[in-house]
């Protein structure tokens, strides 16, 4: 079985990554925000309804930078294959949620959600100067990340 996941890159005016520090199912993972692609729904419809979802933010989806190709495995579910698409993001909005500038910096209200849920999410920015496969954890971001300090353009 196939899990099809799209993500977003944003680069802030100040030339920094816009990343996603979340705690799922009793992990911490640093990884780009995005999500899961539901049936009947285009790549790019997706990736604009997770950052409706996520950060209450408005975006247009810009060009394509990648999808997998190679096999990944769920971390969660060893029968399903990943295949991550990943578009470059532009705000038409600030930004309105807080970004962080500290790892899993989760405040109360965060807090309240993992409690009810088992999973949370905050978001902070990178600088590009700082920023690389180390940034983040899953293995599919750390090519992407390789590839925007290589493009270094984006």
């Amino acid at each position: 079985m196939f899990n099809i996941r799209v993500y977003g890159i944003l680069i802030t005016e100040e030339n920094s990554v816009l990343v996603s520090d979340e705690f799922i199912r009793g992990n911490y993972y640093t990884k780009f925000p995005g999500g899961g692609l539901e049936f009947g729904e285009g790549t790019r419809d997706c990736l604009a309804r997770e950052f409706m979802e996520e950060m209450n933010l408005k975006v247009r989806v810009g060009e394509h930078l990648y999808t997998t190709d190679f096999f990944q495995m769920s971390a969660f579910n060893p029968e399903h294959q990943i295949v991550s698409i990943y578009y470059r993001v532009h705000p038409e909005e600030p930004i309105a949620v807080p970004l962080r500038q500290k790892t899993f910096d989760f405040d109360e209200q965060q807090m309240a959600v993992y409690h009810a849920t088992g999973e949370t999410e905050t978001f902070r920015t990178i600088p590009l100067t700082h920023f690389g496969s180390d940034s983040v954890t899953l293995p599919i971001d750390k090519v992407v990340a390789d590839l925007i300090k290589g493009i270094n353009t984006i």
